[in-house]
């Protein structure tokens, strides 16, 4: 009896695995920088886009609300400057914001009186989540519009320019080093979205390091590059001084734009934990994207032609309406 006991306790189950995504691609760090400098080669980006603004404020509770998708029509242009128009149906505009590289500005035009502001800042300043006067917060839960108010009000136009504008890689510059490594992820089975099967992706990271004076360095940017038959750029975090998560970008597959042969991600999903908010956006039609037009100055400088409450987030109060 003992023998047979011993036996049985042999006896193996199969037991289904999550599957190692194959081929995958080698690449050296030579190859991701060069890869990188690839991606920063468009210098302007023009194009309609679908957008959709996502509250993670309580992301800890696993609860996230999600906005209505929207039409909108942006302009990008090195470095670090930004036009969005986000429009609701018969292409009215709800939204207009802007940055020129050091300031931002925002204007939310639809809506009732009350909910409409034009607000500005400084792109390097740390703001708290700006809330509208006079209202509780049991009544802004109640009030979509409210809730939609506060959500574009707290969206920062700048964070876009680096997201859908990859900032340069400089291998040369002093004090910064590139390290690579390798990683695997486990994640949904895009080939069955209807289950929830899972299965492995393999990564090449590339972490952009700064040298400090007392011998140590910090992560400035973390380069995620899917190698699931081939080298793609799919991920890009960038990190404060502390080391805390400030941006975790997101791209999609590489799809001819424009009139010519240009690659570039037309899916794009931006997400600020310390902000509490995610953005996806997706251009509408590949083919009619604009890049590498020049566009003047002060068309990335918002200006208040709607007479709208001013909230200078430097000042910390609201101007009243302009006349």
């Amino acid at each position: 009896m003992l023998v047979l006991a011993s036996a049985c306790s042999l006896v193996h189950k199969k037991v289904e695995v999550e599957r190692l995504l194959t081929p995958l691609a080698e690449a050296n760090t030579a190859d991701l920088i060069a890869m990188v400098k690839k991606s920063t080669g468009v210098r302007s980006i023009h194009g309609r886009i679908d957008i959709q603004f996502e509250d993670t404020s309580f992301a800890t509770a696993g609860i996230a609300e999600k906005y209505r998708t929207a039409d909108g029509s942006i302009y990008l242009q090195r470095p670090g400057k930004v036009f969005l128009a986000i429009q609701g149906p018969l292409a009215i505009d709800i939204a207009q914001m802007t940055s020129d590289g050091e300031h931002f500005r925002i204007a939310i035009l639809k809506g009732d009186e009350k909910y409409r502001r034009f607000v500005k800042g400084t792109n390097d300043a740390v703001y708290p989540k700006l809330d509208m006067d006079g209202e509780s917060s049991a009544d802004k839960k109640k009030t979509s519009e409210a809730q939609t108010v506060n959500a574009l009000s707290n969206l920062r136009p700048q964070h876009l320019t680096d997201a859908l504008l990859l900032r340069p890689i400089d291998p040369h510059a002093a004090g910064i080093f590139y390290a690579q490594s390798e990683a695997f992820e486990s994640e949904k089975d895009p080939a069955k979205t209807d289950t929830t099967k899972r299965i492995v992706r393999g990564y090449y990271l590339l972490d952009e390091l700064q040298a400090s004076t007392d011998n140590t360095m910090r992560v400035l940017r973390r380069f995620w590059f899917d190698r699931v038959g081939g080298i793609r750029l799919a991920r890009l975090q960038t990190f404060d001084e502390k080391g805390g998560l400030i941006d975790d970008i997101s791209y999609g597959p590489l799809t001819k734009v424009s009139e010519g042969n240009t690659l570039m991600p037309t899916q794009v999903s931006l997400t600020r934990p310390q902000e509490h908010y995610k953005i996806s956006i997706t251009y509408q039609a590949p083919e009619s994207i604009t890049i590498d037009k020049e566009y003047a100055d002060d068309a990335f400088v918002l200006i208040n032609k709607w007479g709208l409450t001013e909230v200078d987030l430097d000042a910390k109060k609201p101007n009243p309406p302009k006349q």
